[in-house]
């Protein structure tokens, strides 16, 4: 008898500690007020994702009422929060690599992402180490990563608070917190040209270095965005000679050419240039004329379209660069003339029409001198 009444009462424990659960437990798929949402940027090569909810104001006053100025106790285990920055679960705030926060050093990471708004329209803006708890109730300042002070701004009502991203630029981005009549913007800035120079080099040595355009290319950005020159021409000898890929060509040796010429090589830029010329295609002459050309050195530029012209007869777009060195030196009548001649071989409508209006233009100005 007591076998069977020790029985029926562990069934007893098992039924109650089922229904204990089925009780407790709570359906997790169901739509939410504060919808969840996510914004991207990308900044060079770095993404930077800040994942929210976002409230509507519903009528409410918001700031100093729904969201309290300062800190605050909200219940949780935190004597003082800030608030979350959002609705739900922590406001998680992404980057993939190493950026500046309103001037501030912030490194590659996942942060929790908490504001504090302040009364006089200013606000301190966290960035936790800690962003898997729910919203700000177990706050830790021992946690923080990092704390900068901004100025917030009145902007139009905007119901449901939202984060955008402005003001993109190669190294920089503005990301803002909008919400009903406010919003609380801060400046992220990325060295854009180092994270690239850094991508690089590791990349250099894994299986993207036994091709030559790759050296090619890193030396062409490194050319172009501030790099290193002497790492920069470490990078484009290699892809000229010294391994089984290497190979001089036109565009090695006129990347060559560059970074000698912004280190003031001139004479060693110019001769590289006389070697390159004539390994170059039809297009790759006419862009070097062309540049030539931007720098305002009309007569050299003349020349070389009119090497390529004689290189490749009758080839577009030999007549197109005359053109534009007759131009460059002033001999109007000889460009016209060229002119004319490159719209009945451009490759195009787009380009045909592109040299008409050149051609009207052209002739307007010589028939008013």
């Amino acid at each position: 008898m007591k076998k069977l009444f020790s029985i029926n009462l562990t069934s007893i424990f098992i039924l109650l500690f089922a229904v204990s659960n089925t009780v407790t437990a709570q359906l997790n798929f169901l739509p939410r007020g504060s919808q969840a949402a996510t914004v991207i940027q990308r900044v060079g090569i770095t993404d930077i994702t800040i994942s929210y909810s976002r409230p509507s104001v519903n009528g409410r006053e918001v700031w100093g009422t729904l969201v309290p100025y300062g800190m605050n106790n909200l219940g949780g285990t935190a004597p003082e929060s800030p608030w979350r920055a959002g609705a739900n679960e922590n406001t998680v705030f992404t980057t993939t690599h190493d950026i500046m926060i309103e001037g501030k050093p912030l490194p590659a990471g996942k942060y929790g992402l908490h504001m504090v708004i302040h009364e006089n329209n200013t606000a301190t803006i966290i960035f936790s180490n800690n962003y898997w708890s729910w919203g700000s109730y177990a706050y830790d300042p021992t946690e923080d990563a990092l704390r900068v002070d901004v100025e917030t701004k009145k902007i139009p009502h905007v119901e449901q608070l939202a984060y955008t991203f402005e003001n993109v630029a190669a190294d920089s981005v503005v990301a803002s917190l909008n919400w009903a009549e406010k919003q609380v913007p801060f400046k992220i800035g990325v060295n854009s040209t180092q994270i690239v120079l850094t991508e690089i080099r590791h990349q250099l040595e894994d299986v993207v270095g036994f091709s030559r355009q790759s050296w090619e290319q890193a030396a062409n950005f490194a050319l172009n965005n501030g790099g290193d020159l002497e790492e920069a021409l470490d990078w484009v000898n290699i892809a000229i000679e010294g391994r089984f890929f290497s190979e001089r060509n036109f565009n090695n040796l006129q990347i060559k050419s560059q970074i000698l010429e912004k280190q003031g090589k001139l004479k060693e830029s110019k001769e590289l240039m006389e070697e390159a010329i004539p390994l170059g295609t039809v297009m790759q002459v006419h862009n070097y004329g062309r540049r030539l050309t931007a720098q305002n050195k009309h007569e050299e530029a003349l020349e070389i379209f009119k090497w390529n012209a004689k290189k490749h007869k009758g080839v577009w777009p030999v007549d197109y660069g005359l053109a534009s060195g007759y131009s460059g030196v002033g001999n109007y009548k000889s460009a016209l003339k060229h002119l004319k001649i490159a719209k009945d071989k451009a490759p195009n409508e787009f380009v045909k029409n592109a040299i008409k209006k050149s051609i009207t233009k052209l002739e307007e100005d010589l028939g008013a001198n």
